[in-house]
């Protein structure tokens, strides 16, 4: 009888000790889990964003080869954070780009900002607005009779902008550039008042003789 009671109070020595260690185990696992949840997720590097999201319409060196999407490479880092996070909100209109851009941290989108800015812009070619053309004159005097201001004055001589204020224009493709001038002047773009009150003074000749000059800048 002494016999069996301790077998019995030796198995249930083993079951209390198993039972204890298992919740000891439960108890270290779910602290684990609790503590990844809180823990914000990894940030992603600008090179592998770029690959995923970015160069498929820009490639990966930001000198995309469809023209009516923009190159980003050379372009200053402060113009391109504005962009995206205009995009994020819904300040600046596009459908593609504001499904890009909500997946991104503010973050990851400095670091992209950054990554562009430092790639090399491939330089483009004008296909008739060149020297004393009517492209050159818009972008270097302005239309004194419509009160257009020289683009010149806000995006520099050889279209190198202004960091923090105007962005780079210089071997933009024309394309791209014609047409975000007539989404400044239709309001479809509205993220820049000063572009939409400049662009409603141009006719589509003009808009596209000043884009195609800014495509050969250099």
């Amino acid at each position: 009888m002494l016999k069996k009671m301790g077998t019995w109070v030796g198995l249930l020595f083993v079951l209390t000790a198993l039972n204890a260690n298992a919740a000891t185990q439960t108890a270290v696992q779910a602290a684990d889990a609790t503590k990844a949840a809180e823990q914000p997720a990894g940030k992603r590097p600008a090179s592998q964003i770029v690959q995923t999201v970015c160069a498929a319409c820009h490639a990966a060196d930001g000198n995309s080869v469809i023209t009516l999407n923009p190159k980003l490479a050379g372009q200053h880092p402060e113009y391109l954070l504005k962009q995206l996070t205009n995009f994020k909100e819904g300040s600046r209109a596009n459908a593609v780009m504001t499904g890009m851009a909500s997946g991104l941290s503010a973050e990851e989108m400095q670091d992209l900002a950054q990554y562009f800015s430092q790639q090399n812009i491939k330089l483009g070619k004008t296909k008739a607005n060149g020297y004393g053309s009517l492209g050159e004159k818009i972008y270097r005097g302005g239309i004194a009779a419509t009160q257009v201001p020289a683009c010149a004055s806000c995006h520099g001589a050889n279209g190198a902008g202004l960091p923090k204020q105007f962005p780079r224009l210089a071997a933009q493709h024309a394309d791209y550039t014609y047409q975000q001038l007539k989404t400044f002047r239709t309001g479809e773009r509205a993220n820049a008042p000063m572009m939409t009150a400049i662009a409603v003074k141009l006719t589509d000749a003009e808009m596209q003789a000043v884009a195609d000059y800014i495509q050969g800048l250099r």
